[in-house]
């Protein structure tokens, strides 16, 4: 009797089951690869603004303090833009007549708002204090990437939840990274990168690797300096990981 079947079907039966299988978590894989890139994120993606702004000029080469334009960032849960009436504290004095300043000009004559869009924002579901983490001396890069050589503002970090919790498992490592002068506030701590970087002193090779990645593992001895701020600054980390602390 004839065979019915080719001595290659077994092999091409063993494959369909292989593929029936893997394809599921083979699209699970491709469509949480594509969620998390930049095309969906934005992240080094600069946006469109009113007026081009660049915080590598203003905060770097200029050394303007960035509580100077986010003035809530050591009080509230937002940092706080910039009104037209703060850039005009300036450009009423200097690059008065630039066509580029048109929009801030017309805002601060017809007392109507810069509306700028933005760039960092966590989902509705998740609470994010400004003020707590700066009070505890974590500077801009540790979240916003390389905020202070940005010519063009854009999202520096993927605000995933399993980035969040990266610190709040392990703060000693992020607080005892950032430790400044002791003589310091943490909230001064939080913005002393930027000032040195300004003033073009010589960094840390720890502030250096802050400052141009915007990323830094925690050597032991800043752990060991890390969870002794912990202590210190009272973070309960216990708690750090419940869900209440971001959704509430």
């Amino acid at each position: 009797m004839a065979q019915l079947f080719p001595s290659y079907s077994n092999t091409l039966a063993k494959l369909s089951l292989i593929l029936g299988a893997g394809t599921p978590f083979a699209l699970f894989y491709l469509g949480s690869t594509f969620t998390r890139g930049p095309a969906n994120t934005n992240v080094e993606v600069p946006l469109d603004q009113p007026v081009p702004f660049s915080h590598k000029h203003h905060a770097f080469e200029l050394g303007i303090d960035c509580r100077y334009c986010h003035w809530n960032v050591e009080k509230g849960p937002v940092a706080g833009v910039p009104g037209s009436e703060v850039c005009m504290s300036c450009h009423s004095q200097v690059w008065t007549n630039s066509p580029l300043l048109q929009p801030v000009r017309d805002s601060y004559d017809n007392n109507t708002p810069l509306v700028w869009n933005k760039i960092n924002k966590v989902p509705e579901f998740v609470y994010f204090d400004h003020s707590i983490h700066v009070s505890r001396g974590l500077n801009c890069n540790q979240c916003h990437g390389r905020v202070g050589q940005m010519q063009m503002t854009y999202k520096g970090k993927y605000f995933s939840m399993d980035w969040c919790l990266t610190c709040h498992r392990n703060p000693e490592a992020f607080i005892g990274a950032n430790a400044q002068d002791p003589k310091l506030s943490p909230q001064d701590g939080a913005f002393e990168l930027y000032k040195k970087a300004s003033r073009g002193e010589k960094l840390t090779p720890t502030e250096y690797e802050l400052w141009v990645d915007s990323a830094h593992t925690a050597t032991p001895e800043e752990i060991e300096k890390g969870k002794a701020l912990v202590k210190k600054y009272g973070v309960k980390k216990e708690q750090l990981s419940d869900c209440w602390i971001c959704h509430r």
